[in-house]
């Protein structure tokens, strides 16, 4: 079993019960003791669960991203300057597609208040049904298998329609991004998705509050070189301007004060 399998075996069943013990793994995914108590504590570095004395339990953060509406109230002032930024590179006429994150969302209630001919390609139930009642707004929703707790839509099922649409702009968050790894997500399923939805796109935006920044999650499904803009309130991307520019990645900082 890779590495990646591992990890998301492990927080599959942390997801399930919120504590598992390392003896109990050790039989579940037939790997031994010790190889479980390195990635544990990869993991619990990377912030992914908490380690106790014989296992591991979920993390905080981990628990929260599994709940959409709870992700959707953290660091909101933020998302909605970015979301605001986001859709000054919208222009009449477009097909965009928006991811399930609770910045896409933010963007779909901005692009719902503005007098714009769009058509929206989304992943995320609550972002179509925020756009559905907007008369010059044409939503599609891709099809998929509903993640419980999330309102969005994971899996490979609706991604062939994507190869009879030309969509312009992606606007995409992520769990966490850096220089290395790029963009990162927590659902192995839904990175399956979001890659597609990369691969699909002529040009890909990320959308990362200052909380994404120089943090990885388990997969990745966008490199540096796949992203075209980054919108972030961080001062702190600052730094890695220089080698977004060396892959040709355009960094807009926002002011959230």
């Amino acid at each position: 079993m890779f590495v990646p399998e591992r990890r998301k075996a492990i927080l599959d069943r942390l997801n399930e019960s919120q504590r598992v013990s390392i003896k109990e793994l050790a039989q579940e995914i037939q790997v031994s003791e010790a190889t479980l108590r390195t990635d544990l504590t990869r993991m619990e570095e990377e912030g992914l669960l908490k380690r106790t004395h014989g296992g591991a339990v979920l993390a905080e953060s981990n628990d929260n991203e599994t709940s959409f509406s709870i992700r959707e109230k953290k660091n909101k002032t933020e998302k909605s300057v970015i979301a605001k930024e986001a859709a000054a590179l919208i222009e009449n006429g477009q097909c965009i597609m928006l991811d399930a994150s609770s910045t896409a969302l933010e963007l779909a209630r901005v692009l719902k208040e503005k007098q714009i001919r769009l058509t929206v390609v989304t992943s995320g139930i609550n972002t179509a049904l925020e756009l559905n009642e907007h008369p010059d707004i044409t939503v599609i929703l891709l099809g998929g298998i509903v993640k419980r707790g999330s309102h969005s839509l994971e899996g490979t099922l609706g991604v062939n329609i994507l190869s009879q649409i030309n969509i312009d702009l992606l606007f995409t968050s992520a769990n966490g991004f850096s220089i290395e790894s790029g963009l990162t997500d927590f659902s192995v399923y839904e990175v399956e998705l979001k890659k597609a939805m990369v691969k699909a796109s002529k040009k890909v935006v990320a959308l990362l509050d200052h909380s994404k920044l120089h943090k990885n999650s388990i997969a990745s499904f966008a490199a540096l070189d796949d992203l075209d803009i980054i919108i972030t309130d961080s001062s702190d991307a600052e730094s890695d301007k220089s080698a977004l520019e060396q892959h040709g990645v355009e960094l807009i900082t926002v002011e959230t004060e």
